[in-house]
This record gives C-alpha cells, sequence and structure tokens, in this order.
C-alpha cells in the first residue's frame, strides 16, 4: 500500500506551484542539480517527521514570496497540509481539518532517508554520528526525543555556568542530576538499540558483498546508572570548570564503525564502507517496521550516483517492500521515470 498518494506544493523552495502523483511502489523523480528534487522528498519528511531534514523554515520559502505551504495526500484518505506564514515566522499543521502548530506523535510516520553524505558516515565527524543515529533512535523510540531534549537544555545551562569565573560544586548540582537522569536514560537506550541493529549488521553485510566479512558498530558511551553518571560529572569538576565545557556524558559519546575487528574508517575501502552503509540502511527499515508497526516510506535523494550497479540492484531489492520515492539525474537501470523536472 502507497502510504504517499499525492502531492502538492506553493511557494515551496523553488517550486511555486508542483504537483505530482505516487501512484506507483516506485516513484522516480528526475532532473539536473538544482532543479527541486530534494525539495519534494524534504515537503514529505515535513508531513511524515514534523521537521526539515535539512533547514529552517524561513529559508524554504521561495525568493519574495511570504508563505509556503505543502499538501500530501496519504493513505485512507488522510491529508496533511503544512502552511508557513514567513511574516508572522509561523508554522501549523492541519491533519484532516484538525490544525496545530506541531505535527502530533500520533500522526508521525517512519521514513528512512537516503542521501548521499550517508556514504561518508563512517569518515565523518562524531557529531555528524551522533546527529545521524539520534534522528534514527527518535523514529524507534517515542522517549528518546524527550531525553535528548531535556539533556540539551541541561547541558547548555552546566556549560553556561562552568564559564563563569565564581562557581562551586553546589551552583552545578540541580543541572548535574538533570544531566544524570536524561544522559543515562539516552545511554541505555543507545546502547538497546545498537545491539539489535548488530544482530543483523554481518548477515546484512554479507548478502551485498558476497563473502564472510564481520562489521559492526561500536558505542563509545558505557550504560551508566544514574548515580554513577553523577559521581563521574562531579569526578570530573575540576577539569569542565577550566575548560569551560562538560567533557563526560551522552553529548561526547561516538559511533565507530568496525570491519573484521579494526576501525573501518582506514581498514575498510570505498567499495566496503558503501556496503556497511547499504546493511545499515535495511536494517533501519526492519527495525523501524518492527518497534512501529508500520512500513516505513523510503527516501532516496540522487543516491544512484553514488553506488555502483551491484550496489544500486541491492538497493531496490532490499526495499522493494517499501514504497519509495527517487531522485536522480538520470533513469537507472530498468526504471521509469513518474516525473521529469
Amino acid at each position: 500500500m502507497n502510504i504517499i498518494q499525492k502531492i502538492k506544493l506553493n511557494n515551496y523552495r523553488c517550486h511555486d506551484v508542483f504537483e505530482l502523483d505516487c501512484n506507483r511502489p516506485t516513484t522516480l523523480i528526475i532532473g539536473e542539480n538544482g532543479s527541486g528534487k530534494t525539495s519534494v522528498l524534504e515537503a514529505i519528511y515535513l508531513a511524515l517527521r514534523g521537521k526539515s531534514f535539512r533547514a529552517v523554515d524561513r529559508d524554504i520559502v521561495l525568493h519574495e514570496s511570504d508563505f509556503y505551504r505543502a499538501e500530501i495526500d496519504l493513505y485512507d484518505a488522510k491529508k496533511v497540509i503544512i502552511r508557513y506564514d514567513a511574516k508572522n515566522d509561523k508554522k501549523s499543521f492541519e491533519i484532516d481539518g484538525k490544525k496545530s502548530i506541531r505535527l502530533p506523535k500520533k500522526d508521525r510516520y517512519p521514513v528512512v532517508l537516503f542521501e548521499p553524505n550517508n556514504i561518508y558516515l563512517i569518515e565523518s565527524s562524531p557529531s555528524r554520528r551522533r546527529d545521524y543515529f539520534d534522528e534514527l533512535f527518535k523514529q524507534i523510540n517515542n522517549n528518546y526525543s524527550v531525553a535528548l531534549s531535556r539533556y540539551n537544555k541541561a547541558i547548555k545551562q552546566r556549560n553556561d555556568l562552568l564559564k563563569q569565573e565564581e562557581l562551586s560544586r553546589d551552583d552545578l548540582f540541580s543541572w548535574d542530576v538533570l544531566c544524570a537522569q536524561y544522559g543515562s536514560e539516552l545511554k541505555k537506550i543507545r546502547i538497546d538499540i545498537i545491539d539489535k541493529i548488530n544482530q543483523k549488521m554481518s548477515n546484512n553485510y554479507r548478502e551485498i558483498a558476497k563473502n564472510n566479512d564481520e562489521c559492526r558498530i561500536e558505542y563509545t558511551g558505557e550504560k551508566v546508572d544514574e548515580n554513577k553518571y553523577l559521581a563521574e560529572l562531579n569526578r570530573n569538576f575540576e577539569r569542565d570548570r577550566i575548560l569551560g565545557y562538560t567533557t563526560f556524558g551522552a553529548h561526547r559519546d561516538d559511533y565507530k564503525f568496525c570491519f573484521n575487528g579494526n576501525d573501518a574508517d582506514g581498514s575498510a575501502s570505498r567499495g566496503e564502507m558503501r556496503s556497511i552503509i547499504l546493511a545499515l540502511k535495511f536494517i533501519e527499515a526492519e527495525i523501524l517496521e518492527s518497534e512501529t508497526g508500520k512500513a516505513p516510506v523510503v527516501l532516496l535523494d540522487d543516491i544512484f550516483s553514488e553506488l555502483d550497479e551491484m550496489r544500486q540492484k541491492h538497493l531496490v531489492k532490499n526495499f522493494r517492500n517499501y514504497q519509495m520515492i527517487i531522485t536522480s539525474t538520470n533513469i537507472p537501470t530498468n526504471m521509469t521515470a513518474n516525473m521529469n523536472l
């Protein structure tokens, strides 16, 4: 069943008016770079997840326009309308006639988003890897988003205090408690989900690469309860005070990709790293469907340019049971375009 049925955009990035019927299991949008292909995927993501994956609202509005509007027809005649008033910097979601300033959790739908820069995740910075997995974990676990938001607020307040010249341990205590509460929760959820991913990682990789190599993800943060977390913050007080920021916590943890027991960044070839990320994406779809009970929509943004023919075939094969919306600068083998831009 297709989740996305139809898309209508007004004043959305470079599109003054745009319409697309997604009446096939796979929708292919063909166009040159800069023609607005990614903007269509962005609007779909916005309707399903409640926010853009690449910009704030004021950057989305077509140049010299004072609003944008995105209308997405979903399954069972459900309709999501997003309006943004640039003059007042206000956005609203309307779902079947009911308006709200945010997309309600019950109306959010899982999405697997595959962008070209995902291919370089293994080689990217720890902060980019944290951002990547944070977005995935928010979809899988409803508590993760709340814990992450509250943790980030507590860390910001703690870091602001650490920059003050006169500071005692007592000044940080209430923020330390909050950091320990939400930080330990984040660590636990991260470890649990990474364990589930690792149960499938090597097998999925071997299906793509046709060999017996092993790959896994190592989360660098250990599981600690609130008391141990609090004790670690206290132990690092003097160091944190000198540096002016919090050196221990969930905001500092990383995800290392391992290939045959070594760090993949340095031991895996470019092709092997691409296969590792493909394997991860297939597992994302499986876990999202298992945990949410909904088959995710798969958005593939110009990814074929980064993959050879063998990996393209695996991509299409492994996502064949999901609705796919694909952008590309040319028509891949054995596919036809729904829309040319």
